[in-house]
């Protein structure tokens, strides 16, 4: 009965997931067949930035702040921010004020794809390939922070925020989409350094992945030793999946840079922002792990944060003292 409960609130996700975001499909489409739909040329002509960010906000934050109500979850921010980027390039690509090169657009339209396969999988392939089977933990510790007030203040605490910083993020692709100038060596810079931020997120994750496994295949009372994860890309390291995502997220400001709008760096600004928050949280999480503690400790002071790098050396008299005690923990 319970996995039969289970089966059907998948599926019930799965469906409001696939249909929540339909207005903004149709608007998409009607861009595309803008001309058999003179009705809509009122629309077409608002700024694309305007327009982007009314539908965000009626579409996105205020339904899926309503969607959240009624399931007393917030599940459903995570899987879209894996989409949200491919349907605003495309959005961007196809109104009708739109100008650009040709093949700088097909670029960035295939890497965007790209790295949102990427991330989609690794999103569904942790949650054990289940539609809002759980919500994003921090959440969890902002409704416990809020308590009664959680209701409303989570429209202000998750999806404004993802409004200012999915758009922020995607305006290269605006900028791409609104200058036409040849290509030349800087698109080809941009684009190996979103390819490569895209190939180091997923061998992290598919790293992160595989331990995590076969830590959870672990019994209880079986040695506990190697609780962090040191190898890999993680031996360079602490968070190489978060050094992955920003530079795909740099690599789109390049491109926007070598078409003379070097402003648009300010969405990969405040993403690496966040993600130096967010690495706080995650880190302070793992010291509160008794299993954890020490030894992802020894992990921080010889290992880098973010860019991957040679290990750092620290006493050896304390490095001594701190393995010991490991050991014979």
């Amino acid at each position: 009965d319970r996995s039969k409960s289970m089966g059907c609130s998948n599926m019930k996700n799965a469906m409001i997931a696939l249909l929540v975001t339909l207005p903004s499909i149709l608007l998409y489409l009607s861009f595309i067949h803008n001309s058999t739909h003179p009705s809509l040329n009122i629309i077409s002509t608002w700024h694309p930035l305007l327009l982007v960010n009314i539908l965000f906000f009626f579409n996105v934050n205020l339904v899926f702040w309503l969607i959240a109500q009624i399931q007393s979850s917030h599940w459903m921010i995570d899987p879209y921010w894996t989409v949200i980027p491919v349907m605003l390039v495309h959005y961007y690509s196809s109104h009708p004020l739109s100008n650009y090169n040709f093949w700088r657009s097909k670029i960035v339209i295939i890497l965007t794809w790209v790295w949102s396969v990427r991330l989609f999988h690794n999103y569904f392939r942790r949650e054990r390939w289940q539609w809002g089977a759980r919500q994003d933990w921090r959440f969890i510790d902002m409704s416990q922070q809020y308590g009664n007030h959680w209701w409303w203040a989570s429209f202000f605490s998750i999806y404004l925020p993802h409004q200012f910083l999915l758009i922020g993020l995607s305006l290269p692709m605006y900028v791409i989409h609104l200058v036409n100038q040849p290509l030349n060596i800087w698109d080809l810079v941009a684009a190996l350094v979103c390819l490569s931020g895209i190939l180091i997120a997923y061998f992290a994750d598919t790293q992160l992945h595989n331990f995590v496994t076969s830590r959870n295949n672990f019994k209880e009372g079986d040695d506990h030793k190697g609780m962090v994860l040191e190898s890999g890309l993680w031996y360079y390291s602490r968070h190489p999946n978060y050094f992955g995502e920003q530079l795909w997220w740099w690599g789109l400001v390049v491109f926007a840079w070598n078409l003379g709008h070097g402003w648009t760096f300010i969405g990969a600004l405040g993403n690496t922002v966040c993600l130096g928050y967010v690495t706080k949280l995650v880190e302070q999480r793992m010291l509160k792990q008794d299993k954890r503690e020490e030894e992802y400790r020894m992990y921080q002071k010889t290992t880098s944060v973010w860019i991957p790098c040679f290990k750092f050396k620290f006493n050896s008299s304390a490095s001594s003292a701190l393995e010991f005690k490991i050991k014979n923990s």
